[in-house]
């Protein structure tokens, strides 16, 4: 599994980096209006954000602007990740690029396959309109294939993954992928989730 990972990766940096294409998210006011929610507090605002989002392929969560920049900050030198998705008697693996304000996450062996042509599972977009005045960035996924991805799947990726690049100890685990490519070690990353080996 480690060598079938790693012969994977040697190219990531130079394919998927440089085919990637920015997203075009849009724009906050075209989603809710900013002239109604802006003098509400921010609790209000992220349950808003929430309550909006409830349906088949749509996401909505939030967090604190200061662990928004460290995942900004953190995400300039470690683009790429991979987390196992459990799905009953095993995990599919799905890889991730982190390009702030963006998160794609796509299958691996679909990048594998296709390389810059993988279509994304889910998208997810950073809107960072409430950081100063409110301390909240909103956060919207777009499940792209929902006969790939439910949307309990796209949440439990989108928290993970920021788990991953907002605590310190799995971070070291996001590094050793992105600059240690040899020594990185996927049973590492089943073990910090608590999942069984196969």
């Amino acid at each position: 599994m480690r060598r079938k990972l790693c012969s994977a990766l040697n190219c990531l940096t130079s394919r998927f980096a440089s085919g990637f294409t920015p997203l075009q998210p849009k724009p906050l006011d075209s989603i809710v209006d900013f002239e109604r929610v802006k003098d509400r507090p921010p609790e209000e605002i992220a349950s808003i954000w929430d309550d909006y989002h409830l349906g088949r392929g749509h996401i909505g969560a939030s967090m604190k602007a200061k662990l928004y920049h460290l995942l900004e900050q953190r995400a300039e030198s470690c683009r790429y990740f991979v987390l196992p998705l459990w799905r009953g008697s095993g995990y599919m693996t799905m890889f991730a690029q982190v390009q702030m304000p963006h998160m794609i996450f796509t299958g691996l062996e679909d990048y594998k396959a296709r390389g810059t042509q993988a279509a994304p599972y889910l998208t997810v977009s950073f809107y960072k309109e409430f950081a100063e005045s409110k301390d909240l960035v909103l956060i919207r996924g777009d499940v792209v294939f929902t006969s790939k991805l439910s949307d309990s799947e796209a949440k439990w990726l989108i928290e993970t993954a920021q788990s991953f690049y907002l605590n310190d100890v799995r971070y070291e685990l996001v590094e050793r992928f992105n600059k240690e490519t040899r020594d990185f070690e996927f049973k590492d990353v089943l073990q910090a989730l608590d999942m069984p080996m196969l």
